[in-house]
């Protein structure tokens, strides 16, 4: 048998081959870009509340289950929140002034119609994208 030589290899001058790569994927952050044609595993940055299912149309920034909770509470007089929150200013504050002027009657009236119409997405945002359903 003879001594391994220092300085060298086994394998002469060469270089020894590449180390095998693990059977495992990569730490994350390291994982390469998707291949060309598929969705971005980090979501859409033009919908970043997610698309409906149904018709692909980007989510509001804007939740059905606030507006909607935040409408009813127009049972106990302040009437139209859920609608200055969504983002209708002027109707949300007509909703507040008809309930001054009917003494409440009107706007819970009003607000428990327009509740509805929120949670049943029936009322979108001012740029027309549907509420997204979380909160």
């Amino acid at each position: 048998m003879t001594e391994p030589q220092f300085g060298g290899s086994e394998y002469g001058n060469t270089p020894p081959p590449p180390p095998q790569q693990p059977p495992y994927p990569p730490p994350p952050g390291q994982y390469p870009p998707p291949p060309a044609g598929y969705p971005s595993a980090y979501g859409d940055p033009t919908a970043p509340y997610g698309r409906n299912p149904m018709t692909g149309e980007p989510y509001s920034d804007k939740s059905k289950i606030v507006a909607g909770l935040l409408q009813l509470i127009g049972l106990f007089g302040l009437v139209g929140i859920g609608r200055i929150y969504l983002g209708y200013t002027g109707l949300g504050i007509a909703q507040l002034v008809v309930g001054l002027i009917t003494c409440g009657i009107g706007a819970i009236i009003w607000g428990i119609i327009d509740a509805v119409l929120i949670l049943t997405d029936r009322v979108r945002d001012p740029q027309g994208r549907p509420l997204r359903d979380g909160t």
